[in-house]
Order: C-alpha cells, then structure tokens, then sequence
C-alpha cells in the first residue's frame, strides 16, 4: 500500500526497494514547520515496516533544496512562549530520533541549502552525500536558539567536538568540499550527475540481503558510540538471525552458482 502522509510537505515513493521522502515545501524553501516535525515520525516508521522498501533516501523534491533549516515565521507562532517553544524542540528532536532509529540504511542526498534542521536531518542519515554546489550551516547562533543535548549529540557524532564547536561558534556557511573534509559527508558529487549517483547508490544497498545490512547497521552505530545504538547484545541477536535466514542460503547459492542473488529479507 502506498504510505500516505499527514501533510503535503512531506511526501513518501517507493520504488525498486528505494524509499524516498522528499520535503516539499517550495515556497519556504524547504524549511521545517512544526506540522512537517510532528509528521517525521509516523512517517519513518510506515517506511521502516514496509517490506518493500529497502533503503531511505531522504531529499528535496525534484527542482528543491535539501533544507533551508526551521520556518521562521513560527518564532512568533507556535514558539512565541516558553511552553511552545518547548514544545517545538520535542518535535524537533523526536523526529531526529525517528529517521537514527529507523533498522534500514538511510541516505541524505543534499543538494542547495542544508542548513540548521535540515543540517540536523543529514547528520541522523547514515549517508549523507551532497551535490557539490551545497551549502551548510548552523546559524543558532545569529538567531539567539538554543540546541537541546538530544538534539546536538547528533551533530557531534557527525564531525566531532571541534567540528561542532565551531558551526555552532561562527555559524558561518561550509561549502560542499569544506563539509566533506569536515567528515559530515561520504561523498561530493557535480551537479549534472548529482540524481543518478545517489539512484545507483540506493538500488545498489537495496539489493543487498535486508537482514545483514540490518545487523550491520546495528554493529557499526554500537561501535561507533552512536546516538541510540543498540546493544551488544541486540547486535549479536540480529547477526545470528542471518545465519538463520533462507537470504543466507541464497547468497551461497547464488555466489557458487555465479549468478546475482535474490534475497526477500527472510
């Protein structure tokens, strides 16, 4: 069944086992309201248990930039008092806890602005690449917010103590290249192959066998000391279901018999 959302700035596709959410919200260029926060959640959870989608790819709709951070306006909406900007910052980090706790691979692909939220919303993918016209930045400190731990812990398993310090410090803007030598970025890529670069890479993870990159996934964000990892434990239990599974026949079979596997994620 296609995943609907609660609102039309957010809008979810799938397929070839590539689920895609793309933000569409053209005439605030792709800034994060609250709505669009709330609606984060269910969202990734929808995608996280549909078997037909493999990997999560999240981006700008076609012709968009990634994200050009929180909807202003709302500083004097929903998060003109204390009690609403609370409010505001639960959403904020609940969202950023639902795409780093999603068990599939997830991708951002960033091209134009990245900046604040949406620098927020890269940092919890486990791939971030970026077309190599990107622009980053975390400008909280030109508009006098706070970052709640929950919500700057991502930023510094991104790029680090130092990294962090001076995003938040300067809030000056990265280039593509400055954000890729940051560590923030797995890859740059020009502009005119910018789609099909991160189509090959999504197909290319969503035929692998779903329960080893699940393990995986696991195991790299537990040694990694990520935000939210599971436990040794928890990773040993799913590297053991592969073992189990007919996907870790498959991949024997197909690899004695020189053909390309099938696998189902069972």
């Amino acid at each position: 069944m296609p995943i609907s959302s609660p609102t039309s700035k957010l809008r979810v596709d799938i397929s070839h086992g590539v689920a895609r959410l793309l933000i569409n919200n053209g005439a605030k260029r792709n800034a994060f309201d609250l709505d669009m926060w709330r609606a984060l959640p269910p969202l990734v959870a929808a995608i996280d248990a549909d078997p037909e989608a493999r990997v999560l790819v999240v981006s700008g709709a076609p012709g968009l930039p990634f994200c050009s951070g929180a909807d202003i306006s709302e500083f004097s909406t929903v998060r003109a008092t204390s009690d609403g900007g609370r409010a505001y910052e639960q959403a904020n980090g609940e969202a950023f806890d639902a795409i780093s706790a999603c068990s599939k691979p997830t991708i951002a692909a960033i091209s134009g602005f990245c900046m604040g939220g949406g620098m927020g919303i890269a940092a919890v993918c486990d791939l971030r690449l970026a077309a190599a016209g990107a622009a980053f930045a975390i400008p909280a400190g030109r508009l006098g917010v706070g970052y709640p731990p929950s919500a700057m812990r991502y930023v510094v398993a991104a790029v680090g103590a130092q990294r962090a310090f001076e995003l938040f410090f300067t809030a000056r803007r990265l280039t593509a290249p400055e954000a890729l030598a940051a560590g923030f970025l797995s890859r740059v890529v020009e502009e005119e192959d910018f789609d099909a670069e991160v189509t090959t890479l999504a197909e290319t993870i969503a035929a692998n066998a779903p329960l080893t990159l699940r393990a995986a996934k696991a195991a790299i964000r537990a040694a990694a000391a990520l935000p939210g990892a599971p436990s040794l434990a928890a990773c040993e239990a799913l590297a053991a279901t592969c073992f189990d599974s007919a996907d870790y026949m498959e991949g024997r079979a197909a690899f004695l018999e020189k053909r390309a596997p099938k696998f189902t994620g069972r």
